[in-house]
């Protein structure tokens, strides 16, 4: 299993919250199918940057959002899991 180590200044962006599953997760797909939108702006979102390197961050909806992207897909996952014999 991979270790991310943040920078101190990342433990209070959504990417720190995140840090267990970083690298478990494709964001891109996550972006995409949940948000409609590219890779790169979730990427910004939970850097907490945007392209231009000005801070931003989740609206209140859009942390809705992410939580139920990854809520449905930890039951997607539970249930592929539950389908093994």
């Amino acid at each position: 299993m991979a270790v991310m180590t943040l920078k101190e200044t990342q433990q209070d962006t959504m990417k720190g919250r995140l840090a267990d599953i970083l690298m478990s997760i494709s964001w891109a797909d996550l972006s995409r199918d949940y948000f409609g939108k590219s890779g790169s702006w979730l990427y910004h979102k939970l850097d907490g940057i945007d392209g231009n390197k000005k801070p931003t961050g989740f609206t209140v909806e859009e942390r809705y959002q992410l939580k139920g992207a990854l809520v449905d897909l930890s039951e997607r996952i539970r249930r592929a899991a539950d389908s093994i014999d």
